[in-house]
């Protein structure tokens, strides 16, 4: 493969022109005409059906239906919670004529549905027999972010799940954070190959409207934190704006309280960061449309016998979904290459000296190891090696995240772990101003979220020196 066709730019020396390189070259996505929006090609799209599909059928299972609600939001229903408003305002894309005709109230193209469906839950729920409600959508939404867009990672229009559910106490809403929070980390964990940092996000970065946010963060390679899914306790904000309430078993009338959680395509483009290398794309076996690709080698008088027995081969690996590359027009080194570059898991090499002893070469994507084994074993082995494939992945992205946490009690301590690329974790008084002055002494570093199980030790606000109420993890974020 020529340098044109591979990966000319190294991931630990020019991040951003190594993973906008990953993206085209493993044909994952396309630029568009309207800046800031990306085609999603097939094999990305396909990853994101994985994904979609693993929630999905986790949802369901906890009692989570999916519905579909409109696009676009009258302008009188978008205002009625302010906070909400307040915190999308910069956002929102707004529609304002229909051909010749000049609309009597602006549509926002939905930036996130709160408003739109909280107007029909409050014609819907009546009485405490109509809760709980808990209803999901799979939709796209836009935010017209002015930063830098970056394909999967940062993009104006995006496609994610909304979940929005309703129930009669406090504490039953609350009480699904594990739930959903476990449903996502698991997806992460099993398919993606993705460890996190979960933890409650401060006041100032909680979702506008939520009483609080519990969210994901992800470390990439190049020392910046993403944020990933999210679960937030809305409390009774939204019920209160859109008079969402009901008739309890005392005949009282009583506010809802409300979550809303969410995954995105932004997992895409952490998959492809933290696991992919110089030789393009890796994606984790159980993420994979096709996990396994089976490269016949053959000259043109052989070409009919060993596609034969490659496709023998393949009907012995149905449940894998092999890939045969039968091209006779480039040789085998493009097509190891090319099937590197877009990150099939596992490659299966056979050629007449193979057939002849009834045996394959198997190359793993993530290590390049190769192993020859016996075609009557191959079954097994296929299984065994895909699985130790994600394993590892997960292993590695473990390690990488595990060292890039450094704790700390001064601002100096601070500033050097951010200088280094890492995550400090910090003591903190939760004033906004100190997470203000943080921001502003640490190079731009801000907060990402309060672990969930917080360290015992007590310490000074890492800025203001006073007692620490937390210790939160503040690192360079998208």
């Amino acid at each position: 493969m020529s340098k044109q066709q591979g990966i000319n730019a190294k991931k630990t020396e020019d991040f951003s022109e190594w993973y906008t390189q990953v993206i085209q070259k493993a044909d994952l996505a396309d630029y568009s005409k309207v800046s800031g929006c990306m085609v999603y090609k097939p094999k990305s799209y396909a990853i994101w059906e994985k994904i979609k599909q693993e929630v999905d059928k986790r949802f369901k299972k906890a009692g989570i239906q999916n519905a579909y609600f409109p696009l676009f939001i009258p302008e009188s229903l978008l205002i009625k919670e302010q906070e909400h408003v307040k915190g999308f305002a910069p956002e929102v894309a707004w529609v304002t004529q229909a051909g010749d005709s000049k609309l009597n109230e602006r549509l926002a193209i939905r930036p996130t549905s709160e408003t739109i469906m909280y107007d029909s839950y409050a014609k819907w729920i009546r009485s405490y027999r109509d809760l709980p409600l808990r209803l999901n959508q799979w939709n796209n939404v836009v935010r017209w972010e002015f930063k830098h867009p970056v394909p999967f990672l940062r993009t104006r229009e995006f496609l994610w799940n909304e979940g929005h559910t309703v129930f009669a106490t406090q504490e039953e809403a609350k009480a699904e954070k594990d739930e959903i929070i476990g449903i996502y980390k698991e997806v992460c964990e099993k398919y993606l190959a993705l460890p996190s940092l979960i933890g409650r996000k401060s006041e100032k970065e909680k979702f506008a409207g939520a009483e609080y946010t519990i969210s994901m963060e992800f470390f990439m390679p190049h020392g910046k934190a993403i944020q990933g899914p999210d679960f937030h306790h809305d409390g009774q904000n939204f019920a209160k704006a859109f008079e969402i309430k009901f008739l309890d078993e005392k005949e009282k009338e009583q506010y809802v309280y409300q979550n809303t959680f969410a995954i995105t395509t932004r997992m895409i483009g952490i998959v492809i960061a933290v696991h992919s290398d110089d030789n393009g794309l890796i994606v984790p076996p159980k993420l994979a449309e096709n996990p396994v690709v089976i490269v016949p080698i053959f000259k043109q008088n052989t070409k009919d016998k060993i596609i034969k027995h490659a496709k023998e081969l393949s009907k012995l690996l149905k449940k894998f979904n092999p890939l045969i590359d039968e091209r006779d027009y480039v040789t085998p080194g493009f097509k190891f290459n090319d099937w590197e570059l877009k990150g099939i898991p596992l490659r299966i090499e056979i050629g007449p000296k193979d057939i002849e002893n009834r045996q394959v070469v198997l190359v793993r994507r993530d290590s390049g190891k190769k192993e020859t084994i016996l075609i009557k074993d191959i079954e097994l082995k296929v299984e065994e090696i895909l699985k130790d494939i994600q394993d590892s992945l997960f292993k590695k992205a473990k390690a990488m995240l595990d060292n890039a946490i450094t704790k700390v009690k001064t601002m100096d301590e601070l500033k050097a772990a951010i200088k280094n690329k890492k995550i400090a974790l910090a003591p903190w008084c939760e004033s906004e101003e100190c997470e203000d002055w943080i921001k502003d002494k640490a190079d731009g570093a801000k907060t990402l979220n309060m672990p969930l199980d917080q360290p015992k030790e007590n310490a000074k606000c890492v800025n203001c020196e006073k007692p620490s109420k937390v210790w939160i993890y503040i690192g360079k974020s998208y």
